[in-house]
């Protein structure tokens, strides 16, 4: 597979990256001095096995070259302003005469159309426009938004291109014609609201009243950081009640509270008074041992789910990690050996190997530049193309996966077209019960349809079976050994559909010395997506008292959000269609697993490469303000704006955009003197202004993510929310798709309800309606009202 690689920075690298480690041939064009983003210490791992050439794209002599090699190539890759492609004579509608086959990947920073489409696109700029800036503002109590540290949207904007390119080289096996894929870091930000766009329009159309948008203020119990005897912090994620009551078990609590009437009914019906007292005793326990003493404790449990905080020098040494070969050593020529994570998932039957080494600056230039490159013939159509924006469409996914990750993971997988059967319990998946109306489930089953049954009674085993036996892709987010009692692991989905692609998502991945136990999202957060790089001063202040510990362990709660549970569904999504793209070319299907631990690493990459001599990563000063000057939020006459500068080049332009000369000097970019001069105008006035001057400026504190997902232009000038109907709540507007393949499609579906498909799915397998009705007098089958 031939890739060239046109981006700069992280976003486009992370994704060739991707195809590189599953053995695509990339060919990384720099401009004259290379990728300016060379210097970030995570370049290791987005340069890695890829070949590099340069050429200056300003010049139409060099274009001519790069043309070239784009005739003979099967995935070309774009990032920046979509101008920038056109008036280079480099975008999808351009290039399709010459290379018909072409999968034309474009990721950009706001989408390819609307009012910001050519503005600067920094992680941060389109973090705090969005909204989720103000998620962060609360971590502190203050009126202010809250500077978002990690990168997580272009994690998941280079996975979304890895889905999109995968997904359209299904689709072009079938067709013999290349597919247009976009992405951008806008859409990147919408797997992280998991109810606020729905909440919005339920409130606005009086149909619930006002939420608290922080849903409480102190962290649940089942989600508690802990600090213990020696000063370090553990977090815990014991989310369902089993879990909480090991936990309690393991601290020898579990006993003693029993014992007293009050704590003697289920914990989720405590009263607020019972909550405190069980909390206050959780922290006080907590003080009497060490970490490495509790996580001992922890593991022989085995049902604890809890990690204690790590930076990303020690989580590169994570036991789990090395247990399943996810950390790899990669030479590179500025920096010498790197220890940096490895592929983002294991398959066993085309699997990924990290590149061994960074090329310099232009080392493959020749080879580059005299090719020649051959020409491929076309490929062989071999059918029709399917619906616009469905490249999956005919694939066939059976889901056994609950609350986030996994369902998250096949929601975008049916985005691409996939026929997606939810297989939940009769009483339903445990996320539909967390909040009234079944609300948060209403994005993790978007798209899907739902048969809820008994899958532990011999009939339905047995409907599971016949679903089974025409599925493309199995996917399940069970423990090891459940799904063998379930009679749904590999074997047993093998010997009914043999080319199946069967994927397991875990916390701690297939093997190691806690492949076993259970993780949720704040323990992996907390070990490995950087929850207390976010977390700022919080994981380090003293703790002289019990009030203390609490407010700082409710603000390690508010730095340690839900992010680690999209930023692994985005690569469930990623390696299955790798998979399936590895299926059309080999005719077999291989098991996937996929690791919690290892996939947000990666999209905490940026701390997690470990070098002699690598400087500290920058802090979140105290009042989330921001890592540097340049990235940093600051206050207007009227509100709040972020600045995002990434050039010498940039910090000139806002020196006479501002107009402030004295910018113009490195010793005067200072936090105070830039806040100094933001106070003298509005938000708008420095849109309106930098936006001109293409320098990085905008709002910072919106009107909330849900409402600005309904209602901000350049969200609704791409498409990136979409109508549907949705049995219970009617018209309503529902996140979009990730990445699109050939277009928007013409519908996407809302969320399922439990067992909303069970009769249709009953009808197909040759059920008449008297035995229907019969499974569901029986309990075998059932379906939630609407």
């Amino acid at each position: 597979m031939r890739v060239v690689d046109l981006t700069t920075g992280p976003v486009g690298g992370v994704a060739t990256t991707v195809l590189a480690d599953f053995g695509a041939h990339v060919f990384k064009v720099e401009p004259p001095g290379g990728d300016r983003f060379r210097g970030l210490p995570s370049s290791a791992l987005w340069l890695r096995g890829k070949r590099s050439a340069v050429l200056d794209l300003e010049d139409e002599a060099e274009r001519h070259i790069l043309r070239g090699a784009i005739a003979a190539a099967d995935v070309l890759v774009c990032g920046g302003p979509p101008s920038r492609s056109v008036r280079r004579g480099l975008d999808a509608a351009a290039l399709a005469a010459t290379n018909p086959s072409l999968v034309h990947c474009s990721i950009t920073p706001w989408g390819a159309r609307g009012p910001q489409s050519e503005v600067p696109g920094y992680e941060p700029l389109v973090a705090a426009r969005s909204g989720r800036f103000e998620t962060f503002g609360r971590q502190i109590r203050g009126d202010a938004p809250g500077f978002a540290a990690l990168p997580v949207a272009s994690h998941l904007a280079a996975m979304g291109a890895v889905q999109g390119i995968a997904a359209a080289l299904l689709e072009r096996s079938r067709t013999g014609l290349g597919q247009r894929v976009e992405t951008s870091l806008l859409q990147a930000m919408l797997p992280f609201d998991l109810v606020d766009l729905l909440l919005a329009q339920l409130v606005d159309g009086g149909v619930i009243p006002p939420v608290d948008p922080a849903f409480g203020d102190m962290p649940t119990l089942n989600y508690h950081p802990v600090l213990c005897a020696d000063g370090r912090w553990i977090q815990c994620g014991n989310l369902l009640e089993h879990l909480f009551l090991a936990f309690l078990d393991s601290l020898d609590l579990l006993g003693e509270m029993l014992a007293e009437e009050r704590f003697q009914a289920s914990p989720v019906e405590w009263d607020a008074d019972t909550v405190e007292a069980a909390r206050d005793r959780i922290l006080l326990r907590v003080r009497e041992r060490s970490a490495d003493e509790w996580m001992a404790v922890f593991r022989e449990n085995g049902n604890v789910a809890a990690e204690p905080y790590l930076d990303p020098a020690e989580a590169t040494r994570h036991p789990d990690l090395i247990a399943n070969g996810a950390i790899v050593e990669v030479a590179d020529p500025d920096r010498g050996a790197v220890r940096t994570i490895g592929p983002i998932a294991t398959l066993d039957g085309t699997p990924g190997r990290a590149g061994a080494r960074v090329p310099t600056v232009g080392e493959h230039d020749r080879a580059f530049r005299e090719g020649p490159w051959p020409v491929r013939a076309p490929a062989p159509a071999r059918g029709r193309p399917g619906p616009r924006g469905r490249p999956l469409d005919g694939i066939r996914v059976v889901d056994f996966s609950t609350i986030i990750a996994g369902p998250l993971g096949t929601t975008m997988l049916a985005d691409l077209g996939a026929r997606v059967i939810k297989v939940e319990a009769v009483a339903g998946d445990p996320y539909r019960q967390l909040l009234p109306l079944g609300l948060l489930a209403v994005k993790t089953n978007a798209g899907k349809e739902s048969i809820a049954l008994d899958a532990k009674s011999e009939r339905g085993r047995a409907i599971v079976h016949e679903l089974l036996a025409s599925a493309d892709v199995v996917v399940h987010n069970f423990r090891e050994g459940v799904d063998e009692r379930l009679g749904i692991d590999e074997a047993s989905c093998r010997a009914l559909a043999p080319d199946v692609v069967f994927a397991a998502v875990r916390g701690y991945g297939a093997s190691g010395p806690d492949a076993l136990r259970p993780a949720t999202h704040p323990v992996v957060g907390a070990a490995m997506s950087g929850a207390g790089f976010q977390a700022g001063e919080a994981l380090s202040r003293p703790a002289d008292s019990l009030e203390d510990i609490r407010e700082s362990a409710r603000q390690l709660m508010r730095a340690n959000e839900a992010n680690p549970d999209p930023n692994t569904a985005v690569v469930l999504a990623a390696a299955v269609t790798l998979a399936l793209v590895a299926r059309e070319r080999t005719g077999r299907g291989q098991r996937i697993d996929v690791s919690m631990l290892v996939a947000n690493a990666w999209a905490n990459a940026d701390g997690f490469t470990a070098y002699p001599g690598r400087p500290p990563r920058p802090r979140l000063d105290a009042e989330l303000m921001g890592l540097a000057p340049g990235h940093r939020l600051y206050r207007s006459r009227d509100g709040w704006v972020c600045l995002a500068i990434g050039s010498e080049a940039e910090w000139l332009r806002l020196a006479a955009a501002a107009p402030c000369p004295e910018l113009e000097a490195p010793v005067s970019r200072t936090a105070e003197r830039l806040a100094a001069l933001f106070a003298e105008r509005t938000t708008a006035e420095w849109e309106e202004r930098l936006w001109a001057a293409r320098v990085g400026c905008v709002r910072a504190d919106g009107p909330g993510v849900g409402r600005t997902f309904a209602s901000d232009p350049q969200i609704l000038a791409n498409d990136f929310v979409v109508e549907t109907r949705h049995a219970r709540f009617g018209e309503i507007k529902r996140w979009g798709p990730l990445v699109t393949v050939g277009g928007v499609a013409e519908r996407y579906g809302a969320g399922a309800l439990c067992g909303d498909a069970t009769d249709t799915l009953l009808r197909e397998l040759g059920r008449t309606p008297d035995e229907i009705a019969e499974l569901r007098a029986a309990g075998v089958v059932g379906s939630e009202e609407a």
